[in-house]
């Protein structure tokens, strides 16, 4: 119970803040239609030949682009929330003390940025609902599969921000995570052409991101109806990434926090 009142609590303090900044909110919707146009566009202009998308054949480009851009958001989030998150309460001086606090750093972590997943939640059901305007058709035949991948989406792709936030914290300066990683995932991991496209089978770079897998299960669910049983491999994978990054993230964090209280440099920027 005092796990989710701390919880509660972050995400409040959160909205509270961005209440405050309501102008800004409205214009990211009014960016979210005109990305959509643009992309919509874009692909109506490329009319990418029939087969060019191997995995779903007769899908159209569109449709695929819209879907990798959008659920791209929450790699994008977890990259940024964490280590935003993290300089802002340096800026602002509790850093220290929240993290001298007995609340599990965690659980400190992991609350922190429930409102900006939350928000990303939000910008991806605006895109989709945008994109049906468009002319993007949404299947609904395995709700219970997207969301258990979407699950483990959120929690593989906050394992390399923690990462990244401990590497802010140690370095404190930019780390070389966030640039690698969503260079490679855009690349790489399927977004915007399929990574079996890719010359010189580059393509396989992408078997080492969790974006790959993610965006794949996520289209064959939404676009082609697959169901759970048959995106086992994508959960699966999904799962060894959660349980690989995860800790990983939180031992660094944690090691970075130890290393920075030693120091004395906890609130230093």
């Amino acid at each position: 119970m005092n796990r989710l009142r701390t919880m509660v609590a972050f995400f409040s303090k959160d909205l509270q803040e961005e209440m405050s900044y309501r102008t800004a909110f409205v214009m990211q919707i009014g960016g979210i239609f005109l990305t959509v146009s643009l992309w919509f566009l874009i692909a109506g202009f490329l009319r990418p030949s029939e087969g060019a998308i191997p995995e779903f054949p007769g899908v159209p480009y569109f449709a695929y682009l819209l879907v990798g851009i959008a659920f791209s958001h929450y790699l994008w989030s977890a990259l940024s929330s964490f280590a935003t998150k993290l300089r802002g309460e340096q800026l602002t001086g509790t850093l220290e003390a929240m993290l001298m606090t007995p609340t599990p750093i965690p659980l400190i972590i992991l609350s922190s940025a429930l409102w900006d997943f939350f928000i990303s939640s939000v910008r991806v059901g605006l895109y989709l609902v945008l994109g049906v305007f468009f002319g993007l058709q949404l299947r609904f035949d395995s709700l219970a599969a997207f969301f258990i991948i979407l699950l483990l989406t959120i929690l593989a792709f906050s394992g390399i921000g923690i990462l990244s936030a401990a590497f802010i914290l140690y370095l404190k300066r930019g780390d070389p995570i966030n640039f690698l990683i969503s260079s490679a995932s855009a690349l790489f991991g399927g977004v915007f052409i399929p990574a079996q496209t890719l010359p010189h089978h580059l393509g396989q770079v992408g078997r080492l991101l969790p974006i790959t897998y993610a965006l794949s299960g996520i289209r064959k669910s939404l676009l082609s109806g697959t169901r759970l049983h048959d995106l086992l491999p994508e959960i699966f994978a999904l799962m060894a990434f959660v349980a690989v990054l995860m800790p990983l993230g939180m031992a660094g964090f944690t090691l970075a926090v130890r290393k920075a209280r030693q120091d004395g440099s906890l609130a230093q920027y």
